[in-house]
């Protein structure tokens, strides 16, 4: 029997297609870790781009419960009274105010665990916004019973509710050089906040690379990665900062020390660690003695697994650190060493914040690392052995890009889905293609 040309090719694609894919799987890191203890991690749960969200709750690496009543969730944590405050929001609501009807709507509720019908929201806080793309309410952070502070992506704020009333705000539009409509646009991402005592507010500032503590009645007192007058690249690409004041000038931060961060937690007054989304890492920087942070500790491959967009880094009372590694579809808890010690995977759906219970995310508090000031500059060694800052992994062009959106949007493609398998699924599909095109032509 002759095989046509056509039908050959074919063949041959569909044939790389299956050895690359069954390679893959086979060869994929196992994103469980389990340790035989009982250890309980509440993890919350953005879903495929804001669809499909849920709250977790683990003992050990046993799911216990889960709450998915919103389209996606964003940071959790477990308060006094054993209920849990989940950042949320909603694609489509009636709900619109001054808005036209259909809207998003965003905010923080809680979610009572022992509800008669299973975890139940028992009251929410939330505002409408015109589209649910970069309008989200990421982070909310309890300050007393009934306060809670948070993050209004939308208007590029922060601002204080007491028992559903606002009573402060700050507007980055006080500190960064803002267009006319900071709705219009995703202009700095503000997606962290964390009181770090009464008065005072650790906030990431996603879209400027940088951290800024703001302080009430006062505004910005310090910035952490500021401005050093090199390139702004990094935070003007995708119509985020721009010059909207013309003095050839944007307040952004040098990305190799924070890019589009995520979710840091303070450690003191001189410790901040921080998940490094852009930079695939997980950082901890402190502050020198000519005031400058530097970085003294990374992660950036775990379980033979290298960091994929991590949005969520704490700090453990062991000195530990549990990562939420959002484009890996896992959580992972390391050792101070870098070596994974126990780990989650959140099957096809992106994780967003993680919190080890009972302590959760601890502002203040806990480890930072031990370091002179002769070691800053140099990380230290981790699973992986000696950190290499310029080292960019298995970066490829164009592809690195396709794949994170891939991984990101789609969600049945699994986590370990690489460069190198886009490259030959793209090659196979051109064989299948050509194949066919080739029979076509040449049919009698």
């Amino acid at each position: 029997m002759t095989i046509d040309r056509g039908t050959a090719l074919a063949l041959v694609g569909a044939g790389l297609l299956l050895v690359t894919l069954s390679a893959g799987a086979v060869t994929a890191p196992d994103r469980e870790i389990t340790t035989g203890d009982e250890s309980e991690t509440l993890v919350g749960v953005q879903g495929g781009w804001v669809t499909g969200g849920n709250v977790r709750f683990y003992a050990g690496s046993d799911e216990v419960w889960r709450e998915s009543s919103a389209d996606g969730y964003f940071e959790v944590s477990r308060l006094p009274d054993g209920t849990v405050l989940a950042a949320f929001a909603n694609e489509s609501s009636t709900e619109c105010g001054d808005l036209e009807s259909p809207c998003a709507r965003t905010g923080f509720r809680h979610i009572d665990p022992s509800g008669s019908s299973g975890p139940q929201v028992i009251s929410e806080y939330s505002f409408p916004v015109a589209s649910l793309t970069n309008s989200e309410v990421h982070g909310v952070d309890r300050i007393d019973n009934g306060t809670y502070a948070f993050t209004d992506m939308d208007a590029e704020r922060i601002a204080i509710v007491d028992n559903g009333t606002q009573v402060w705000e700050w507007r980055a539009s006080s500190f960064y050089d803002a267009p006319d409509d900071p709705t219009s646009r995703d202009w700095l991402h503000i997606n962290d906040v964390d009181a770090i005592d009464e008065n005072r507010f650790l906030v990431s500032v996603r879209n400027a690379n940088q951290l800024v503590v703001v302080e009430r009645g006062q505004g910005v007192v310090e910035v952490i990665n500021e401005d050093d007058g090199g390139s702004d690249e990094s935070c003007t690409k995708d119509g985020e900062l721009s010059d909207f004041d013309g003095d050839e000038d944007v307040r952004c931060g040098d990305p190799a020390v924070l890019n589009h961060q995520h979710n840091p937690q303070w450690l003191g007054s001189d410790a901040v660690l921080v998940a490094d989304s852009e930079n695939d890492r997980v950082v901890e920087l402190q502050q020198t003695e000519n005031k400058s942070w530097e970085p003294v500790w990374v992660v950036r491959k775990t379980a033979e697994n290298p960091l994929d967009w991590p949005r969520d880094a704490d700090r453990l009372p062991d000195g530990n650190t549990l990562i939420t590694d959002s484009l890996n579809k896992r959580v992972v808890e390391v050792d101070e060493t870098g070596q994974a010690v126990w780990g989650i995977g959140t099957e096809s759906d992106i994780p967003y914040e993680a919190d080890r219970l009972p302590v959760g995310e601890y502002a203040g508090g806990f480890n930072t690392t031990n370091v002179s000031d002769s070691d800053r500059r140099v990380p230290i060694a981790n699973a992986t052995g000696q950190i290499n800052e310029a080292d960019t992994g298995s970066d490829i062009p164009v592809l690195t890009v396709a794949i994170t959106g891939i991984r990101g949007a789609v969600g049945v493609v699994p986590y370990w889905f690489a460069e190198l398998h886009l490259a030959a699924t793209l090659v196979s599909l051109g064989l299948v293609i050509g194949g066919g095109i080739d029979r076509w032509r040449t049919r009698d």
